[in-house]
């Protein structure tokens, strides 16, 4: 507290001195740059033309053009994939074929028919065969659908 001031005059008077120096500060932030850091960031980037922004793509572009130090090995063949094999079982399509396969008994039961139904379409059904054979596997399942269902309906 300065003489014959009050303290709310030597505040002022302390804050108006320290105003004088923000001024020089404000200055200096008003600048694009960081200070302390290389002036080779997004600042200098962004205050750079669209021709120095071209210019500067350029170049970069131009370390990445081929000079003929480095050929790169040519792009193998893609691999053949060997022709589907048809399954034996696929061969089979009569209905005493089928009803063979499947192995129905006269002692069989409801769950004993849908087993064999389970077990035959794990290896008949149509979305498990390649394209080619689909047909083949359509055919034999519908034989064995109508020969388990005919089956299930003769059940007391």
């Amino acid at each position: 507290m300065l003489f014959r001031q009050s303290l709310f005059q030597s505040v002022v008077e302390r804050l108006s001195d320290e105003d004088v120096g923000c001024a020089d500060e404000e200055a200096e932030i008003a600048s694009p740059r960081i200070h302390g850091m290389p002036g080779n960031y997004l600042a200098d980037s962004l205050t750079a033309g669209f021709q120095e922004a071209t210019r500067l793509q350029e170049a970069y572009l131009s370390l990445m053009e081929d000079d003929g130090f480095y050929e790169a090995p040519p792009a193998p063949d893609p691999p053949q994939d060997p022709a589907p094999v048809m399954p034996a079982h696929l061969a089979r399509l009569s209905i005493e074929e089928i009803a063979d396969d499947l192995g129905i008994a006269a002692t069989d039961d409801r769950e004993k028919l849908a087993e064999r139904r389970r077990r035959f379409a794990k290896l008949n059904h149509p979305d498990r065969m390649d394209a080619e054979f689909r047909d083949r596997a359509t055919l034999r399942m519908t034989i064995a659908n109508l020969l388990i269902d005919e089956a299930i309906r003769r059940l007391p």
